[in-house]
């Protein structure tokens, strides 16, 4: 394995009462720099900025008022750079901060920018230690969390696994504080099983829990990289991992990987609105790999333009697929369960065959 994206979460490094924990961050970087000299290229997705302004604003829990959410981001972002900087500048290695909201993922032009951004500073044997941008983002703050922004990292990065470092050993058949729970060291299959198991619930100061990361380990797999959910609050657990011991849980990648392109329609763009589909369209997409014809749109929800991206959903609102579309939800509306050669004679214009192509089109 040689690129490692290493997400660390808020409750691993940091509180609302002490902040910045530096003796847990000086034992993960010191292990980031054991692994960087074996040649491992790391990518550190880092939460615990809003944590770390907690302290100073003399806040013990996190606010649900945005505007002291984001002062909290922006008084510990300051703080939580120094001290990757501080920690691993003892062991001769150097970071660079990167903050990114998702328009930055969403905008085609800006997310291939940040791409190429990220893999200079690999070249140039210079950490990334990325974030959310949460002082001005404010829908990042609300719904976002850095698991699926890692999940994301890994995607635009290339990278061969991503690690996702969590306050319990990995993902167990119940909640571990019940008698009974065993560690899943292996899974195959993110299902809705898997998901029902992880369960919702976050940290008091993040706002990820188990749930969200088996979502990013799924949304990851999906771009074929392995994901590993482990403590972040034992020593030594990256060095045994990178030496190929078994820790925590390891989620299997998808044989066939969405390429990359595919993977930003699916994960790195949200969708405007939604199409349901007849059940022909349905398997046309999902087992031929067929484009969208208008004739197998059923209904149409929300308002759309041309190059946005919209879900696809079964007559039962199950999703099944994702897509930029060559029509606004208007004309949608119009042509809807119309043949091709209709399209012209009933807008006065053709722009495509296609609601959505099949180069634009990924089946989830």
């Amino acid at each position: 394995m040689r690129r490692l994206v290493i997400k660390i979460g808020s409750n691993i490094i940091a509180s609302a009462e002490r902040g910045l924990n530096m003796r847990r961050l000086g034992a993960i970087t010191k292990e980031v720099s054991e692994i960087v000299d074996r040649g491992v290229e790391p990518v550190i997705v880092s939460s615990g900025a809003i944590a770390a302004g907690l302290k100073k604003l003399g806040l013990r829990e996190r606010p649900r008022d945005i505007k002291l959410k984001q002062a909290a981001a922006a008084i510990g972002q300051s703080s939580l750079i120094w001290a990757y900087e501080h920690s691993l500048a003892r062991y001769n290695k150097k970071v660079a901060q990167v903050l990114l909201t998702r328009d930055d993922i969403a905008d085609r032009l800006r997310y291939i920018n940040a791409k190429n951004t990220l893999l200079t500073l690999i070249s140039r044997g210079i950490i990334p230690v990325i974030n959310e941008n949460d002082p001005v983002a404010v829908d990042e703050i609300k719904f976002g969390d850095n698991d699926l922004l890692a999940a994301l990292v890994a995607g635009l990065v290339e990278a061969d696994m991503l690690v996702i470092l969590s306050d319990v050993e990995g993902l167990y058949t119940k909640d571990p504080k019940h008698r009974g729970a065993r560690l899943i060291e292996r899974v195959e299959e993110v299902t809705p099983e898997i998901e029902n198991i992880a369960g919702k619930s976050g940290s008091a100061v993040g706002t990820g829990g188990m749930y969200s990361k088996v979502l990013s380990a799924k949304q990851a797999n999906d771009y074929g990289i392995p994901v590993v959910v482990m403590s972040g609050k034992r020593r030594g657990l990256l060095r045994r991992l990178i030496e190929g011991e078994r820790v925590g849980t390891y989620f299997a990648p998808r044989a066939l990987k969405i390429p990359s392109r595919k993977g930003w329609i699916a994960y790195g763009i949200r969708s405007k609105g939604v199409v349901y589909l007849d059940d022909g369209a349905v398997h046309a997409i999902t087992m031929k790999g067929k484009s969208l014809l208008p004739s197998g749109i059923l209904r149409v929800e929300g308002e759309f333009n041309i190059g946005d991206a919209v879900s696809c959903l079964d007559q039962s609102g199950r999703r099944v697929a994702k897509g930029l579309t060559n029509y606004s939800s208007r004309e949608v509306e119009l042509i809807k369960g119309r043949k091709t050669s209709e399209i012209e004679k009933v807008l006065g214009y053709k722009y495509s065959d296609e609601v959505i192509h099949r180069d634009n089109l990924v089946v989830l």
